[in-house]
């Protein structure tokens, strides 16, 4: 059974864009053993919906993206889901293509006849 505090802790480390390696460094170095980490990360890894997903950026945009997360108070990573969810919301339908009926009577109506 996985420690509630040590999650919550990691929880808190990865809202504020601490990679996996560094938040486990500070457990480590304050007497946690690996195995009680392990399952703290396995115990999210079991009941976390969010499925996670690595870019790599260059720094001038991460700088960018840095400043627009201080500025409507977010950290890095909400900033990026935040971009992401606007984009893929603002996404408009695709039309759907012509049934093979509509195609047929396109083709032999008379305004596509040339003469």
């Amino acid at each position: 059974m996985a420690n509630p505090d040590l999650i919550k802790f990691i929880l808190e480390a990865r809202k504020r864009g601490f990679t996996d390696i560094k938040i486990t460094e500070s457990p480590l170095s304050n007497g946690w053993s690996m195995h009680e980490i392990h399952s703290g990360y396995e115990a999210l890894r079991q009941h976390h919906f969010k499925k996670g997903i690595t870019i790599w950026l260059d720094k001038e945009i991460i700088d960018l993206l840095e400043k627009r997360a201080k500025r409507n108070l977010m950290t890095l990573p909400e900033q990026i889901e935040e971009i992401v969810r606007r984009s893929i919301a603002s996404q408009r339908p695709t039309q759907q293509k012509e049934k093979l009926d509509d195609m047929l009577v396109g083709l032999f109506s008379r305004k596509y006849r040339k003469n």
